[in-house]
């Protein structure tokens, strides 16, 4: 039987060759591949060793290092290799290694953009035993950002609350979500969404699980909550539409990968049972 590839996330590069390491390249939301007869892998220090010695160390896939880099904006994939946005390579690449593709592009826009000070303009210095770059005038530290966001699943009964999101450009329907504001706990960041969404209040905010995003650079963290009042009022600049939902009446709904479904899924095990086993 075969195991799932394992990944030991670390940020201190090992004193041996890049030739055989997997290098993420990337820049903005897209990676390099490479392709060859409808596959795509990801490439090894070997192919750019000019890259590969200004990357930043990820840690190691089943033994193997992994590093990422910026992607030059004037780079031009040689024969075989080509940029893809690193969301299209969900189910192209193992989970494992898609959930490196997204570390990677973290990694490559936090260096991009905190090259030079954002208080003095001076070019900043990577900090030897951590993910961080400093000034060395006025010592600020930059480490990569994460924004944090909130996603729910709003239940009445046997029902669950989901919207279509005015920006899909698809007709999908998902759990409600929205940025964390300074100063709120998430619990209130839950509430307020849902009310400035569509309109009703919640109890019994629980905590559920989380989800590193970055395609959208985000941490989400996800909850559950009950209806506690109020009718759907969807706010027209974020929500086309919200409805309350069955599990034998359910709309297309997000991709297994994200938490929404994770939050969907659940609710459903817990209405239905667990799926027959064969």
């Amino acid at each position: 039987m075969s195991t799932a590839p394992h990944f030991v996330p670390g940020h201190e590069p090992p004193a041996r060759p890049r030739d055989g390491a997997l290098l993420f390249l990337a820049r903005g939301m897209d990676v390099l591949v490479q392709e060859h007869e409808g596959a795509v892998s990801i490439p090894t220090g070997a192919a750019f060793p000019e890259l590969a010695t200004e990357a930043h160390y990820l840690g190691a896939l089943d033994g193997q290092d992994c590093y990422a880099a910026v992607l030059p904006e004037d780079f031009t994939p040689p024969d075989g290799f080509k940029k893809v946005p690193g969301r299209s390579l969900y189910r192209r690449l193992d989970d494992v290694r898609f959930a490196v593709v997204g570390r990677s592009i973290s990694i490559a826009e936090w260096d991009l953009t905190h090259r030079f000070c954002g208080r003095c303009g001076t070019p900043t210095q990577l900090v030897p035993g951590e993910r961080a770059r400093r000034c060395p005038v006025d010592h600020t530290p930059f480490y990569p950002r994460i924004a944090p966001a909130i996603i729910v699943l709003v239940t009445r009964g046997d029902t669950m609350l989901l919207g279509r999101n005015a920006t899909f450009p698809e007709p999908m329907f998902s759990t409600l979500a929205g940025f964390v504001d300074p100063g709120e706990t998430l619990e209130q960041c839950v509430a307020r969404e849902v009310k400035e969404e569509v309109g009703i209040e919640v109890k019994n905010i629980h905590y559920f699980g989380s989800q590193p995003w970055p395609y959208g650079r985000s941490l989400m963290v996800g909850f559950t909550a009950e209806y506690a009042g109020g009718d759907i009022q969807v706010d027209p600049k974020e929500i086309a539409e919200a409805h309350w939902f069955t599990p034998d009446n359910l709309p297309r709904i997000p991709p297994r990968i994200s938490i929404a479904r994770q939050l969907i899924d659940s609710f459903v095990e817990r209405v239905k049972g667990p799926p027959a086993t064969p």
